[in-house]
């Protein structure tokens, strides 16, 4: 699998979820599996790159390249530094978006409210793709399949955008009218994949190695992308792989190696984001680790109660150190409800 220049280990990538798909996590999905990561989406607003959180988005230290950089806006020439300014921050791929269902994002004619304008899409592209081939970074385009139902425009677009040098396009198997409701489908990723030459990524629904398997077959999909099955179980990259490559399921993380990734994780995420907002961002980590295990309600409020980071990690240490005296291993994952919040971007950059 490559994109440009870059031969990826595997074709099993992190969907960028803004709040989620920071260093840390990133960083821990590709030591379980990942072969790619896509940062969360950094507005293309220059008046918000010297923000807080711009900067923490855009933080690669010590990852693991290739470093991709999935950006969002509006305005092409705009669009164009976005890309030129994160460039010179270390991405060695830009991705364009135009995926976001999120009212905060759409309502400002950006992520995939962009399907319904193709003119502007062709040339928010092309101005991007413009900015970085005297770079020779690649551009990546992250699409759903339409609008609405009666706007599926997915084939068009992804047509459009191959011919203006996007190098791999993803397809999240949703329209943006149904956000993150109902089942997506994969009839137009597979129409997309049929009518593209570049690498084509089915996104949406794949929550286990079974589903993987069943929408490469059905797309013809060259890789697949999983954004809320990860959360919580960062593992389901190298369960899927040594599905796909065996046909057999890979046993469950045993208990103490799920004790210390998140213990470890914690300890990243604090680092970069400090005490305060380190410890109140990590709970949402945490109580997705845990809300299928015993006691994993009750630990849940308790997360919510405590205010440093230590006692934070004490109080996970503990959690973990006795479940293992319940189980060796982590209970088989089951299906899990749907989420209540968004799977890519939960958050506007700002």
């Amino acid at each position: 699998m490559n994109i440009g220049s870059f031969e990826l280990p595997n074709n099993l990538f992190v969907a960028p979820m803004a709040g989620v798909t920071d260093r840390p996590f990133r960083g821990l999905c590709k030591a379980l599996g990942a072969g790619y990561a896509v940062s969360e989406m950094v507005t293309s607003r220059k008046d918000l790159w010297n923000s807080l959180k711009t900067s923490r988005r855009a933080n690669h230290e010590g990852e693991a390249g290739p470093i991709a950089v999935q950006i969002a806006g509006t305005d092409a020439a705009m669009m164009a530094e976005a890309a030129a300014y994160n460039i010179d921050r270390g991405a060695q791929i830009i991705d364009i978006n135009m995926g976001c269902p999120a009212k905060k994002v759409c309502n400002k004619w950006a992520g995939s409210a962009l399907m319904q304008d193709e003119t502007l899409a062709l040339q928010i592209i092309e101005a991007v793709v413009a900015a970085c081939a005297s770079r020779h970074v690649p551009v990546t385009l992250k699409m759903r399949t339409g609008w609405c139902q009666a706007e599926k425009n997915a084939v068009t677009l992804a047509r459009a955008a191959e011919s203006a040098g996007i190098q791999m396009v993803t397809v999240h198997g949703r329209t943006r009218e149904q956000g993150y409701g109902g089942q997506a489908e994969y009839d137009t990723i597979a129409a997309v994949k049929a009518a593209l030459r570049i690498p084509v990524v089915a996104n949406g629904d794949i929550s286990s190695p079974e589903k993987a398997q069943i929408v490469l077959r059905v797309t013809g999909a060259d890789a697949l992308m999983i954004g809320r099955a990860a959360q919580g179980r960062p593992w389901i990259f190298r369960e899927i792989a040594h599905f796909l490559a065996t046909g057999e399921h890979l046993a469950p993380p045993m208990v103490a190696e799920v004790r210390r990734l998140l213990l470890e994780h914690l300890e990243d995420h604090y680092a970069l984001y400090g005490e305060y907002t380190g410890v109140r961002s990590a709970r949402k980590h945490i109580g997705w680790y845990v809300r299928a295990l015993p006691g994993g309600e009750a630990f849940r409020a308790i997360m919510n109660s405590l205010g440093d980071s230590r006692a934070q990690l004490r109080a996970v240490a503990d959690y973990f150190d006795e479940l293992g005296t319940r189980m060796d291993r982590m209970p088989a994952a089951t299906a899990r409800a749907p989420l209540d919040r968004d799977e890519e971007h939960m958050e506007l950059a700002a």
